[in-house]
């Protein structure tokens, strides 16, 4: 089906909703974002945390009136599979990066008590500082930029919490590693620490994300695509990443005027305010809003999501009414 075909049968901004896509190594993050643009035709697609080039695996793509979802699900925790390898480091601490150090290393140079010393120390990480290639800015200029240029910046540590690191299998020279980590956690970061504590230069050689919140490997999509893969509803979307509030017909009219929400617009007993940073308002299977706590137990509008972007968003365009 042609570019032009598809976009007959889907107008021009109808697409939306959120696509998992399994990303294949050597495209950016970008590259995938501009293909899902062309596929759909809309410029209006996000994503929920990007990969580097060389990471394979969950990339979380907002469609239309999804990508106001971005702020919740970029901050879900993802999981990954990681390769490090020892005895060398790169610039960029990956395999994208040239070879800065090299050092020789005896087949049994590692016991099993010295990895796992070195693991338990990352299981306690609270800070970590991000590699010196990332797009962090830095007054204004992306760390990579710098970086390239041969103009390394100091970058603050972050705040990151390991929720899962185990060993799935150690080689001569490598280990393979399960994780599971907080928003801002760099595995590039990881490979390189471990091999600090260790005593020997390495880089992360793998990388596969497997998932990114509520979303997995179970539900992604492969490239190439031609505009007729259905996406998730924002609606679908929101009630699986989110706690829901069930709105009555007044707190909808509140909510679409910009007010608070109270309690007594609840149609059911809301969660404790402690629970989530963010809900999803719903009037009946109609989402409004993004709420969130504020004083005297109401909630402020956080986004608030046009009418029209129903659930039909998640059918084949064929299916979707003019």
């Amino acid at each position: 089906m042609s570019a032009q075909s598809r976009n007959q049968i889907r107008p021009s901004g109808s697409a939306h909703g959120v696509l998992v896509i399994d990303k294949p190594k050597g495209m950016t993050s970008h590259d995938v974002v501009s293909r899902v643009r062309r596929a759909f035709g809309t410029r209006r697609v996000g994503h929920a945390g990007t990969l580097d080039p060389m990471a394979t695996g969950v990339l979380v793509l907002l469609l239309g009136e999804a990508t106001k979802l971005s702020s919740v699900l970029t901050r879900a925790e993802k999981a990954y599979e990681a390769r490090v390898q020892f005895g060398t480091s790169t610039s960029s601490g990956d395999a994208d990066g040239s070879i800065v150090k090299t050092a020789p290393l005896e087949s049994d140079w590692l016991s099993t008590p010295e990895l796992e010393s070195a693991l338990e120390i990352e299981r306690k990480r609270r800070l970590q500082i991000p590699p010196q290639v990332s797009a962090i800015k830095v007054a204004g200029k992306r760390a990579y930029a710098s970086a390239r240029k041969g103009e390394p910046v100091a970058l603050a540590p972050r705040d990151v919490a390991v929720h899962e690191l185990s060993l799935m299998c150690q080689g001569p020279h490598h280990v393979d590693l399960f994780l599971r980590v907080s928003k801002g956690y760099y595995v590039r970061s990881l490979a390189v620490d471990l091999g600090a504590h260790l005593g020997v230069p390495s880089h992360l050689a793998e990388l596969r994300r497997t998932q990114s919140g509520s979303f997995d490997l179970s539900s992604s999509r492969t490239l190439p695509l031609d505009g007729s893969e259905p996406l998730l509803s924002i609606q679908d979307a929101a009630q699986q990443c989110l706690p829901s509030l069930a709105v009555s017909d007044e707190g909808a009219l509140r909510l679409r005027q910009g007010k608070h929400l109270r309690t007594s617009d609840l149609t059911s007993a809301p969660p404790p305010h402690e629970f989530s940073e963010v809900y999803a308002a719903f009037q009946r299977e109609h989402l409004l809003a993004l709420v969130e706590p504020c004083e005297h137990k109401e909630f402020r509008v956080k986004r608030g999501f046009n009418p029209l972007a129903d659930s039909s968003s998640s059918l084949p365009p064929e299916a979707n009414p003019e």
